[in-house]
């Protein structure tokens, strides 16, 4: 198992923190005594059954309205109902994900793409994998062990501090890095020693640039284009595609050209609006399998 740096920011657990927790804990508990088909069976009846009753289906649904205004209120629900199924389908597999690195459960996970990834090992640089909220996004990393490579990647520190060490449990080949000025500092040091790292990009980010996604500016993070362009790293996209059965695709496609012109802030707002438009060409292809439910775009 990885290490996690421990977050900058830590505040002292309250009694509902300790509630939480001992929900949380046990429920992993329960959970490693079923199935890794069992588990995401679970975890996909309840939260469609509940999800699509909570507040965030209402976001989900205006954002859906926006980037598919040629699609019905029916159509709509439906892709509601499959997105919160994607939602409980991954939190539940969380528990087992390890299991995914052994003989008895490897098969559920399909990986295509092994040269794009050995063309990018080959240049000697240190590799830059970006992904989204699409399918179970922790199959990334899972995915770099079953191929047998290193790689470090951000994570979100959960708000209840008590929840640290069952996050940092990841089947992850690498180090975790949580988000923020300390964690970027640490990315920054594992690329110069010629480490890999791997970025979730698709989540609105404040301090970002505006970038166009489904027709309209997202405030969109400029690291992964200021890492490429800083240490000449070959920029790997992964699309992870959910089939049914608790089955897995993951394709890692082709790096992307990345051009200069002298100008870096041109150079990195190009980077990343041709990041945006590969990842919005998966969401349109699976709607549902890509987390809908967050305010991504500005009011």
């Amino acid at each position: 198992m990885a290490e996690s740096l421990t977050p900058l920011r830590s505040r002292k657990a309250t009694v509902l923190d300790y509630i939480g927790a001992g929900f949380a804990y046990g429920g992993v508990f329960v959970l490693r005594l079923l199935p890794f088909g069992a588990v995401s069976a679970l975890g996909g009846l309840l939260a469609r059954s509940i999800g699509p009753l909570l507040k965030p289906s209402k976001a989900a649904r205006k954002n859906l309205h926006l980037a598919f205004p040629e699609k019905s209120q029916a159509e709509i629900e439906a892709i509601v109902r499959e997105v919160w199924d994607t939602m409980g389908r991954t939190a539940f597999e969380f528990a087992v994900m390890d299991r995914l690195l052994t003989d008895s459960d490897k098969d559920r996970v399909e990986i295509e793409g092994q040269e794009h990834i050995d063309a990018a090992f080959a240049t000697g640089k240190p590799v830059l994998f970006f992904g989204a909220h699409l399918g179970n996004w922790e199959l990334l990393p899972v995915s770099a062990g079953i191929l047998g490579f290193g790689v470090n990647i951000f994570y979100r520190a959960p708000n209840n501090p008590l929840l640290q060490s069952l996050f940092a449990k990841r089947s992850n080949p690498g180090e975790l890095i949580p988000k923020g000025a300390p964690g970027a500092k640490r990315a920054f040091t594992l690329l110069k020693r010629g480490q890999h790292l791997g970025i979730l990009v698709d989540q609105k980010l404040n301090d970002g640039i505006a970038v166009p996604f489904f027709g309209r500016d997202a405030m969109t993070g400029t690291a992964l284009a200021e890492f490429a362009l800083r240490f000449d790293s070959p920029v790997v996209p992964i699309q992870c595609i959910r089939l049914p059965g608790a089955r897995f695709k993951l394709i890692y496609h082709p790096p992307l050209n990345i051009t200069r012109s002298g100008d870096k802030k041109a150079d990195v707002r190009a980077i990343m609006a041709d990041v945006n438009a590969m990842m919005e060409s998966w969401i349109r292809e699976r709607p549902g399998q890509w987390l809908w439910l967050h305010k991504r775009w500005p009011r």
